[in-house]
């Protein structure tokens, strides 16, 4: 069994408030977690109105499906939110 944890952080230009930050960040745990079977959540930067920090994770049998997924994800966000630019993220297989 493998597991696959990806951390991630999104730029939220567009927010004035926590409020407008967390109709965002909603957006986009929905959305993944319609379109794939990983967990997701806000994991960090929770006070802060334009940045958020977001952890994932997913179990496999093999290491490359892991990463494979994980890497899907990315993308997905990347291409369904512009308006939300990925900041960076890290890959962990444990």
């Amino acid at each position: 069994m493998v597991i696959g944890v990806c951390t991630f952080a999104l730029q939220i230009p567009e927010s004035a408030s926590l409020k407008d930050k967390r109709r965002i960040v909603k957006s986009v745990i929905a959305r993944v977690r319609n379109q794939f079977n990983v967990a997701i959540a806000e994991v960090d930067d929770h006070d802060l109105w334009q940045r958020a920090t977001l952890g994932m994770a997913c179990v496999s049998t093999s290491q490359g499906h892991a990463h494979s997924q994980l890497e899907n994800v990315m993308r997905f966000i990347e291409e369904q939110r512009p308006d939300v630019p990925l900041m960076g993220y890290e890959i962990e297989m444990l």
